[in-house]
């Protein structure tokens, strides 16, 4: 394109971005309007208050900021030219400014190519600082030009340096990561995503896809991520509000499931044992061994009349409950309402009328109902169930050995089930029991990164909460670090409840260096997976494995983050828990401003993260220390060395005194 013509052209574009901007002031200013004037126009108190909520929500999805480009790509399809971006914008008239990348049309911004253009003559991608388009790039579809990874603003958009939480990725995702961003809503997939792929980013972004498709039958229903730890969260925690979507719940497993406080710490032993997926069927024949047959008949008087109930009924009514399959608490119930049933039917018999309603609520309540109930189907909590279970462990023979019932039972029982102290991995043993006991409320779709370090009993408790919808299962065999990872994927969902669901494989990598990449999978022969190895399209960034006396380890150290701080982006050093308050006191004592993930609100760009956390983060220099403390600090050490060192999106630095493991060395 002639130069006059490409200023021509990139003003009528920013043109476009300055009215399209506008127009989404317009858009939110009429949603604040209705959102003030909303109890006034509203029939009644509950349609106020509901018409409010709706309007609050709406004016949250409608936040624009400057520095984020409002869109990022144009099709140009039989002479009408359409820009595509992060959410719907209109004029005044309602006619598209901006369409939404989840449109069905801004399907073929992803998908077309020379061989398949879907209508599209030329596709256009946008070049943004800060907000500010400054270029763009047209590929000629209809004339066999296609820039693939080639493309000079796609590849400066991966390789961005990053500061702060994660972004979207709506402007750089792949076809085979939009095929499955776009997956049904009915589907369960299950991502086996290798380091830099962008699996994290393909779970959000499908929640967003949903919520756009299905976004009334998802808001009653919720959409739920579920991460590793609450650095993770927060990490992610900008990309679904950038993308418009302001209602999806966040929590880790413990959140999800804590029902008590935590006020006690388990052995290792222990806490194996109780995240142990027989733990299931201990708590159940626990819970169900508690039915006990009737031994006497009901005798029961209303002040008017004597009404009795022998024993063999009786009998009848908790062995058809039983056999119904009914949770606990509803099979209880059941009893009970079959109980008074054929007392109303005496009575109807009797007195030829029909029991009153607040007859029929004192006979369900009345001692000699309630007396049979608590003998043949007691009242049981969840807490008062692992209570029971821990102080004698009994019920676990034949499904744990000796030791393993030893390293559960507790030596001393509490005084009251209130008095109790549990331990975390007592929660999903306690979630596991009100599985048993009552329903638990299904979301339409639940998001759960990191998943390859799901216990059973933690997948099971994630599985009730989706009993009802799908699943979007994210992980890397290969960054397993807890005790229990899987080994397989089928294994996994088979504890959640979605045996049948396919495992997909993302091994292309966009966000790590090749370099950093051939080191990290020198390491997978010894990890016991059997994951293919990830391959990156990144042949830029850099790699530094420096050996250093002992005595300089933490001088060096300091002296490579100063050296980071001259490139831009953020840096994190990544130590052995057990060296973070040392390195921290170090980069303090230089004047060098630093922060770790759980810091909230902090601008710091130098990150010290404790190798234990630093799962589904990424910095663009990270800076390893010592990998050999890293390696011996836990029993799956060469695991997370895997994870530490697949963190690097563009220059990686290893400073050991002691030997590197083995297959770095």
């Amino acid at each position: 394109m002639p130069a006059n013509d490409l200023d021509t052209e990139l003003a009528a574009e920013r043109h476009h971005l300055t009215e399209s901007r506008a127009a989404l002031g317009r858009m939110r200013g009429r949603a604040e309007a209705l959102f003030s004037t909303g109890d006034k126009v509203a029939g009644d108190a509950y349609t106020a208050e509901q018409l409010g909520r709706h309007m609050a929500r709406r004016v949250a999805e409608l936040a624009d900021d400057p520095t984020t480009p409002l869109f990022f790509g144009r099709l140009d399809i039989d002479d009408a030219a359409y820009h595509v971006g992060r959410r719907h914008v209109t004029d005044d008239l309602g006619e598209p400014m901006v369409l939404d990348w989840r449109a069905p049309l801004s399907r073929s911004f992803y998908r077309a190519s020379v061989r398949d253009p879907q209508g599209v003559s030329t596709r256009r991608r946008f070049g943004f600082v800060r907000g500010e388009l400054t270029s763009f790039e047209d590929e000629h579809l209809d004339q066999g030009e296609e820039l693939g990874t080639r493309s000079r603003i796609l590849t400066a958009e991966i390789e961005r340096p990053r500061v702060g939480p994660m972004r979207d990725i709506v402007a750089t995702i792949q076809p085979e990561q939009d095929e499955l961003v776009r997956a049904e809503l009915e589907d369960s997939i299950c991502v086996q995503g290798a380091p830099g792929t962008g699996k994290t980013a393909v779970g959000l972004h499908r929640a967003a896809f949903l919520l756009y498709l299905h976004r009334e039958r998802l808001r009653r229903s919720g959409v739920l991520i579920v991460g590793p730890n609450t650095a993770f969260l927060a990490y992610i925690s900008a990309v679904l509000p950038a993308l418009g979507e302001v209602e999806v719940q966040q929590s880790t497993v413990d959140a999800l499931i804590g029902r008590v406080p935590v006020r006690a710490v388990d052995s290792p032993a222990a806490t194996a044992v109780k995240h142990d997926v027989r733990m299931a069927e201990v708590l159940r024949k626990a819970l169900w061994s508690r039915l006990r047959k009737p031994v006497d008949p009901i005798m029961v008087s209303d002040g008017s009349y004597r009404w009795r109930i022998d024993t063999e009924p009786l009998r009848r009514i908790v062995d058809e409950a039983r056999r119904e399959g009914l949770p606990y608490a509803a099979g209880r119930d059941r009893v009970r309402a079959r109980v008074v049933a054929l007392l109303q039917r005496q009575s109807e018999y009797r007195t030829g009328n029909s029991p009153t309603e607040g007859w029929l609520r004192k006979m369900s309540k009345i001692a000699p109902v309630a007396g049979f109930l608590d003998h043949s189907w007691p009242a049981v909590t969840p807490e008062s169930l692992v209570v029971d279970l821990l102080v004698d462990p009994s019920a676990a023979a034949g499904a744990l050995t000796d030791d393993e019932i030893e390293a559960i039972r507790w030596p001393k029982a509490p005084k009251s089930v209130k008095s109790a102290k549990f331990s975390v991995a007592d929660l999903v043993l306690i979630d596991e029991a009100a599985g048993l006991i009552e329903r638990e409320t299904s979301f339409g779709h639940v998001v759960v990164d990191e998943a390859q370090d799901l216990s059973p009993m933690q997948a099971r408790a994630i599985g009730r909460r989706s009993e009802h919808g799908s699943i979007t299962l994210l992980g890397d065999l290969a960054q397993g670090t807890a005790p229990w990872a899987a080994a397989d994927w089928r294994d996994t969902l088979g504890h959640l409840g979605k045996p049948d669901a396919p495992v997909v494989p993302l091994t292309i990598g966009f966000r790590v260096p090749a370099a950093v990449v051939e080191l990290a999978n020198r390491l997978l022969p010894a990890l016991g997976v059997d994951v293919p190895e990830a391959v990156s399209l990144r042949s830029d960034g850099d790699l530094a494995l420096i050996p250093v006396d002992s005595s300089q380890l933490d001088a060096e150290t300091l002296a490579e983050v100063t050296r980071a701080l001259d490139h831009e982006g953020s840096v994190a050093v990544i130590a052995a828990d057990t060296a973070v308050d040392r390195l921290r006191g170090h980069l303090t004592a230089a004047g060098i401003d630093n922060a770790t993930p759980d810091d909230v609100d902090t601008e710091a760009r130098v990150m010290v993260v404790p190798a234990t956390v630093v799962k589904g983060l990424e910095y663009d220099h990270v800076i390893v220390h010592e990998p050999a403390d890293i390696v011996a600090a836990e029993a799956r050490g060469l695991n997370r060395l895997y994870v530490v060192l697949t963190r690097a999106v563009s220059r990686l630095s290893v400073i050991h005194a002691k030997p590197l493991p083995g297959p770095l060395s």
